[in-house]
């Protein structure tokens, strides 16, 4: 059991958080001298600070290293306490495809650094969405995510490649390649990495290039190729989406 905070911790857990709030306040871009100024701390307190949230992923480094931005772990707590909320015609969408496709359908809504799985098929249900959530180097909806990110690793540092089967990509040049093919196909798939003999793919969503959503389909068998009609319903799903 850990022992209770003591000496300056409570400080600078105060200090910690001060600095996620000027991040939140200042907006995506902000810098390290920004912060310090702001919070009127020293400079080498600020960067510190800064370094160990970026570390937590409650903040990223941003691609060209000038600044920072909120983090996976803060749009993940604010979607844990906010509804998912998925419009009755689109529900009516994939229920229609899940007429047509002999594999479980479900939808996933994306922001720029997370992903929730918003409607999941009644009939044969993902085995555990909050992986499919946590782990987006083993999921094909998590894969979709991460190609579109202009650095992986910011979102998912390689010391969380967890390894589930003997299939599980886990070593950072191995991904690399996988979001190669996912770039270049636009659509992710994986096959016995998250669960032993379950395949998932999926399509994206996508409102004014921006990814939005996913439509994903699994199967025990895997799947190979995206059915026909799981594409064709992506621009459908994307006007009553957005």
């Amino acid at each position: 059991m850990a022992e209770g905070l003591s000496g300056r911790q409570p400080k600078a857990v105060q200090s910690a958080l001060a600095v996620l709030e000027c991040v939140a306040r200042l907006g995506a871009g902000v810098t390290a001298k920004e912060v310090a100024s702001a919070l009127e701390l020293p400079p080498a307190t600020a960067y510190r600070l800064l370094n160990l949230l970026v570390g937590e992923e409650y903040l990223v480094r941003l691609p060209d290293l000038r600044g920072f931005a909120l983090g996976r772990k803060v749009a993940g707590l604010a979607g844990a306490i906010a509804p998912v909320r998925v419009p009755s015609a689109a529900r009516e969408v994939l229920a229609e495809l899940r007429r047509e496709v002999r594999a479980g359908v479900h939808l996933v809504l994306y922001t720029a650094t997370t992903l929730r799985v918003a409607d999941v098929d009644p009939d044969l249900p993902l085995h555990d969405p909050a992986l499919v959530e946590r782990h987006l180097h083993a999921t094909a909806a998590g894969r979709l995510l991460l190609a579109e990110q202009p650095e992986w690793r910011d979102l998912l540092p390689p010391s969380r490649l967890t390894r589930f089967t003997a299939a599980t990509v886990t070593r950072p040049d191995q991904l690399d390649a996988c979001l190669a093919e996912v770039r270049a196909a636009d659509w992710a798939s994986q096959t016995g990495e998250l669960h032993d003999g379950v395949g998932c793919a999926v399509a994206p969503v996508r409102s004014a290039g921006e990814l939005v959503a996913g439509v994903v389909v699994s199967a025990r068998a895997g799947v190979r190729e995206l059915p026909a009609g799981v594409r064709e319903c992506a621009p459908t799903l994307a006007g009553l989406l957005a």
